[in-house]
């Protein structure tokens, strides 16, 4: 009788026809041209980087005052002094009340569209959320100026009378609310389609067993989302926020069109005046000398560094989270 044990050849893996070659002159283009494309980037931002160094250093050579906390910009003086610290100030804290207002409605309304709209009505509403991200900054700073600054008054009055005693809302100059308040306001609304375009995105790549398997054991929706949709989609989230904090950050001409800039640090975020790095940026650069450029550049070596040190520590916080891994199987 015949033995039936397979042998080593019965058992090896059959031959694939046609199975591609690892050293094919195809793979070898795009594992080059990948390599490019990453050396490449990494030479461009190394590139930017050396620049905006250089040309600051220039500048902060001849600073009379000190770069880090000098309330003034004089850099065409002599002595020429100017300083960050109105800048960052401005920058951060309203970059703040824009993450503060935008973050939540915008988690809301992915969820809506994702999990709770018909889907006749979810369609339309993720194209018009998508088209808000597509218009320019001009545009969202000129609605601010003609329409968000005249009828702000009744909430900041209303802010003022019931939540002056938080220091924050105290508004205490009579003016225009052309204030920090008012420009992450209208931050806000320039941010909420991308953080809200990008979870959308996110939670409907929640894979379709865990959902199915809560109602199952008798979740309600909320429960479902609380418990599966939003531990998986936690790292997507955060990485939308931080891609409206990085516009949040470096937007010009909108709050150039809003804000009425002045040197001065308040925490009474309802008066007006403030600035920020871009705003400074583009108001200062046309009417500024050599030297006044540089120091403006050195500005905007400020903001390059805030921009790096925000996105790394956003990476750090999605690597220590691994509840986001892909799209659905």
């Amino acid at each position: 009788m015949a033995s039936t044990t397979p042998t080593q050849m019965d058992t090896a893996p059959p031959v694939v026809s046609g199975a591609r070659s690892t050293g094919r002159a195809g793979d070898k283009i795009f594992s080059g041209l990948s390599k490019g494309s990453g050396i490449l980037l990494l030479t461009i931002m190394a590139s930017i980087a050396v620049f905006l160094t250089y040309r600051a250093t220039l500048a902060l050579s001849e600073n009379e005052g000190n770069f880090l906390t000098t309330f003034d910009w004089n850099a065409t003086g002599n002595p020429p002094v100017f300083g960050i610290a109105v800048l960052l100030y401005g920058t951060v804290v309203s970059s703040i009340i824009a993450m503060v207002i935008a973050v939540p409605i915008a988690v809301g309304i992915a969820l809506f569209i994702s999990h709770y709209a018909p889907r006749k009505l979810a369609g339309p509403l993720a194209y018009v959320v998508d088209l808000l991200a597509a218009v320019p900054s001009i545009v969202y700073g000129i609605w601010g100026a003609l329409f968000l600054v005249p009828y702000l008054g009744g909430l900041t009055s209303w802010l003022n009378q019931y939540l002056s005693f938080t220091y924050i809302f105290d508004k205490t100059q009579v003016g225009v609310d052309r204030s920090l308040f008012t420009v992450g306001i209208l931050l806000a609304i320039m941010i909420l389609p991308i953080v809200t375009s990008v979870s959308r995105e996110v939670f409907l790549q929640v894979p379709r067993m865990n959902e199915e398997a809560a109602l199952a054991l008798g979740a309600t929706r909320w429960e479902v989302i609380r418990m599966s949709v939003l531990p998986f989609g936690r790292s997507g989230v955060i990485s939308a926020s931080m891609l409206g904090l990085g516009r949040a950050l470096g937007e010009t001409m909108a709050v150039a069109t809003v804000l009425s800039p002045s040197f001065l640090i308040s925490g009474h975020l309802l008066d007006p005046g403030g600035g920020t790095f871009a705003q400074n940026i583009a108001a200062k650069f046309d009417e500024a000398n050599e030297f006044g450029r540089d120091a403006l550049i050195a500005s905007g070596l400020v903001l390059f560094l805030l921009t790096l040190l925000v996105n790394g520590a956003a990476r750090m916080i999605i690597a220590r989270r691994k509840e986001y891994s892909g799209a659905n199987a």
